[in-house]
């Protein structure tokens, strides 16, 4: 009797592990695949923040750059219609990046976006102000380019913020 009930207790979990593997292994298969696709969800959000990120790091730095290059071209007298086009189409496109920035980025980054975005705005006015000729009293090239020096930390900062956001501290 004992070898009789060892047999069929034998049997009964080989039918149910043939009975149960294919349940088993299609369970198994799932987790995998949602992990696999969680991954793939993680790694698609980081790769759209890093663009994000670098467009945004990118429009700041340009609209910098070129808010320097008119002051030097107004002191000069040869800032054109060509420097200003220049300009305002590196100004649309900071401002757009920011606009994005707004609905996307941790509050942190978006502090730091903000200061950034306030000195160029400051300095992007004081440009047009020297160019047409309205300057404030207290308003002058050299006083715009030594406004404009703010942005630098700021700009170093908000990049800093950025890449560890990203797990890029070194």
């Amino acid at each position: 009797m004992d070898a009789t009930v060892t047999a069929m207790i034998i049997a009964v979990v080989g039918v149910l592990g043939t009975l149960f593997a294919p349940m088993i292994s299609h369970r198994l298969t799932t987790r995998e695949r949602a992990q696999e696709a969680q991954a793939a969800q993680t790694q698609q959000k980081f790769e759209e923040l890093r663009a994000h990120y670098t467009a945004m790091n990118r429009a700041a730095r340009q609209f910098h750059t070129l808010l320097k290059d008119a002051l030097h071209r107004i002191r000069d007298g040869v800032f054109g219609e060509h420097e200003r086009s220049q300009l305002e189409a590196a100004r649309l496109d900071h401002r757009d990046r920011y606009a994005e920035a707004q609905m996307i980025v941790p509050q942190r980054i978006m502090q730091a976006s903000r200061e950034v975005n306030s000195v160029l705005a400051h300095g992007d006015a004081t440009t047009k102000r020297l160019d047409r000729g309205v300057a404030r009293p207290d308003e002058n090239v050299e006083a715009a380019l030594h406004a404009l020096k703010a942005a630098e930390p700021l700009l170093a900062h908000m990049r800093a913020l950025m890449r560890a956001d990203l797990g890029l501290n070194d």
